[in-house]
């Protein structure tokens, strides 16, 4: 497998995350108009608004009046993010999967998994911290995640060069490498459990061909959410229905046997399914 092919998905990635935050830059230091605010809040060219609904979730608990915009632009994300797959946003728009993904590469380069006890947080701890975050802002009456929202954070530190800021993501890249592993995203992130719920149902879907599948575990080895994996390979052709995944195609591209593929939910003939 050549290495351009191997990393296609990745690479994609990378240009989509640093694009997104060149045009934050941009639009704060050279005043281009295409897309202008922060991951919370922006707008597109000046005219398609486009809001975080954990953060509206948390604004509207907590007393504050929901303008028009911030309507629309929740309406925008849902729709979007709904079809295409929730937590699309956090393999595919937040700066922090960066973060994440090199902490995870270097755990797997190094070998910690390998031996010895493991902290393990479980997997629904996020969706408790994100009722929790709700809670405590009807509570002072304010959005209490964005006061440490670590992807606000980033967005502000590379813009503005936020001192402190960066000792935050820094805590975040070592909890991930040596503490939990895919600790904040694939466990606390209360942003990416929000997505997750909204692309519950979405057409977006990684395929699995049972037939092709040798089970040789590379997607395992690879997936930040592996137990999206585990009902259904080696085991049965069929989407990964889990809505943890991020569809962010790192299993695709170390599949040797060419048994996972993106595809849309119903254009694939299930009556070729492997019992």
């Amino acid at each position: 497998m050549s290495s351009l092919k191997k990393y296609r998905y990745l690479i994609l990635r990378r240009i989509t995350q640093l694009t997104i935050l060149f045009l934050y830059i941009s639009a704060n230091v050279w005043g281009w108009k295409v897309v202008v605010g922060n991951l919370s809040y922006s707008k597109l060219f000046e005219l398609i608004p486009m809001t975080d609904p954990f953060t509206v979730l948390q604004m509207f608990v907590a007393g504050a009046i929901i303008s028009t915009n911030l309507i629309v632009g929740l309406i925008v994300v849902v729709l979007f993010y709904g079809l295409i797959g929730g937590r699309a946003f956090c393999s595919w728009v937040c700066p922090i999967n960066m973060v994440t993904d090199l902490a995870g590469w270097l755990r797997r380069k190094l070998g910690i998994d390998r031996g010895g006890r493991r902290i393990i947080l479980p997997r629904n701890f996020r969706y408790w911290f994100l009722g929790t975050m709700v809670v405590i802002s009807g509570m002072v009456g304010a959005a209490a995640f964005e006061f440490i929202n670590p992807i606000g954070i980033f967005t502000r530190g590379v813009i503005f060069s936020l001192g402190f800021g960066w000792s935050l993501i820094l805590a975040i890249f070592l909890f991930d490498l040596f503490v939990v592993k895919n600790g904040w995203c694939g466990h606390i992130c209360p942003v990416g459990a929000t997505y997750a719920i909204i692309g519950a149902k979405n057409l977006i879907r990684v395929y699995h061909n049972h037939i092709s599948c040798t089970n040789c575990g590379n997607c395992k080895e690879v997936c930040p959410e592996k137990e999206v994996l585990n009902p259904i390979i080696n085991k049965k052709s069929g989407f990964i229905s889990g809505i943890a995944c991020t569809n962010c195609g790192r299993c695709i591209e170390v599949c040797n046997d060419n048994a996972l593929k993106f595809s849309l939910r119903g254009l694939i003939n299930q009556s070729k399914k492997e019992l």
